[in-house]
């Protein structure tokens, strides 16, 4: 996600080094750098023209505090800009409305709306402890009642069937009255969409917002679309009255100017970007981390969020600990828990983008596809060896690995790859320890 852009700007602060100011002449280069790298990542033109020229009235002649360098300073100009760009501050959903609080879901085929009902349905289930409903009115998609029947029971949320015969605004308006007779707190109203903005769509869904009166009118674009998700965005705008925007697909993009693009076209906030085609990847957008993560500062609040919903504390601090001693302890049953951790978070991708760059970088190091290689054959590998073999990977000799493998249903290969995989993650243990925890604790004394 965003890793284009994050690549052209962490250039940028290079070519500043060395520098004892921040003057008209180099301002001048290094935002000429930006600006390409803005538009390189499908940010639109005037968005980008705003936004150089508010980097460049903040950051000329800027005074280089203590051994701050220039290219640091800049960054700072450059991520209170982004910040602002993108919205300064999260703004949660409002529900302030006499139950059930209606949410009208809004966007083109195939921007992933009845994915993210599902999505926000359990984000809302879970963190803020509402009873969720889920109704499909769009009745022209093949199967798209079917579909979001599936995605609400995997979600663990309500939904109201409805037919492809019946009108829009009368399903609607009876899952809103079913809601209020059983005591539900908020329905999640999945409408049509089209390949391209229509009359007919515009007409429909105008419609079904005057009969509904929803608390929040939610746009959902896909981030892929690159300039077209912002001239969507803003077709729908004028059609209705947005009070959120979410973001589809946006580990898809290594661009990602949309996300610096909609909320300056639109005026609208953007609420949540979603990741993955799994439940738990729907994230709140905060402004001020999405800009720490574009300028590979890592976004550490909402890993640490993740990290609180999907892992055992218990468990976390065991590992913290056998981290911090360099992997001393870690076994094959600690290498198959932090597996099925990592699945939950949505995989060792989505773990990466929220690392800061110089931790990201020896994480790299770590074996890719855990989120894949989680199935029943590896879990049946580990499954195989003795209590004692899982804690002392170091006795597995050949014919120990041949007994693993015909138990496994895998061949000796599997066993093998399997162990270097996991010798791989002992390596970097080691490496965090000497090197992340090694270096702070010397930059701490050096603060003295």
């Amino acid at each position: 996600m965003l890793d284009n852009l994050t690549q052209r700007l962490a250039k940028v602060v290079k070519t500043l080094r060395g520098e004892a100011r921040l003057t008209e002449s180099n301002i001048a280069d290094a935002l000429r750098e930006v600006r390409m790298a803005l538009l390189e990542a499908d940010v639109a033109l005037p968005v980008v023209k705003d936004f150089i020229a508010a980097v460049r009235e903040k950051a000329v002649g800027e005074e280089v505090i203590g051994a701050l360098a220039p290219g640091q300073a800049l960054v700072g100009v450059v991520h209170r800009e982004l910040t602002a760009l993108m919205g300064s501050a999260h703004e949660e959903l409002n529900l302030a409305a006499r139950p059930p609080a209606v949410i009208l879901m809004a966007g083109l085929q195939g921007a992933g709306k009845t994915t993210t009902v599902g999505k926000l349905g359990k984000y809302l289930q879970e963190t803020r402890k509402k009873k969720v409903l889920a109704v499909s009115c769009d009745v022209y998609r093949p199967a798209a009642i079917a579909q979001l029947e599936t995605v609400a029971g995997q979600a663990g949320i309500a939904f109201f069937p409805s037919k492809a015969e019946e009108k829009p605004e009368a399903i609607a308006l009876a899952a809103v009255d079913w809601a209020r007779r059983h005591y539900l707190d908020v329905v999640l109203v999945d409408t049509a969409g089209r390949l391209a903005v229509d009359e007919a769509m515009m007409a429909e869904i105008q419609a079904l917002h005057a009969a509904l009166a929803p608390i929040e009118t939610l746009f959902v674009v896909d981030a892929m679309l690159g300039q077209d998700a912002v001239n969507t965005a803003h077709a729908f705008n004028a059609a209705l009255p947005l009070t959120g925007i979410i973001l589809t697909k946006l580990d898809g993009d290594s661009r990602g100017g949309a996300a610096l693009s909609v909320r300056h076209v639109t005026g609208k906030p953007i609420k949540f970007t979603g990741v993955g085609e799994k439940l738990t990847g729907l994230e709140a957008f905060h402004p001020e981390r999405m800009a720490s993560r574009i300028l590979g500062m890592g976004d550490v609040l909402t890993l640490i969020e993740d990290v609180r919903q999907q892992v055992d504390e218990d468990k976390a601090r065991a590992f913290a600990k056998k981290l911090k001693e360099g992997g001393k302890g870690f076994d094959l049953n600690d290498f198959r828990e932090q597996m099925g951790q990592l699945k939950k978070m949505g995989g060792m991708q989505a773990f990466m983008d929220k690392l800061p760059g110089q931790i990201a970088q020896i994480a790299g190091e770590m074996p890719t596809g855990f989120e894949e290689k989680l199935t029943r054959r590896i879990v049946g590998i580990i499954d195989s060896m003795t209590p004692a073999e899982r804690a002392h990977p170091e006795i597995l000799k050949a014919s120990r690995k041949r007994r693993i493998a015909a138990g496994a249903g895998v061949q000796v290969q599997d066993v093998n790859r399997l162990l270097t995989q996991f010798e791989q993650t002992r390596k970097v243990m080691k490496q965090f320890s000497r090197g992340i925890f090694g270096k702070l604790m010397r930059g701490m004394k050096g603060g003295r």
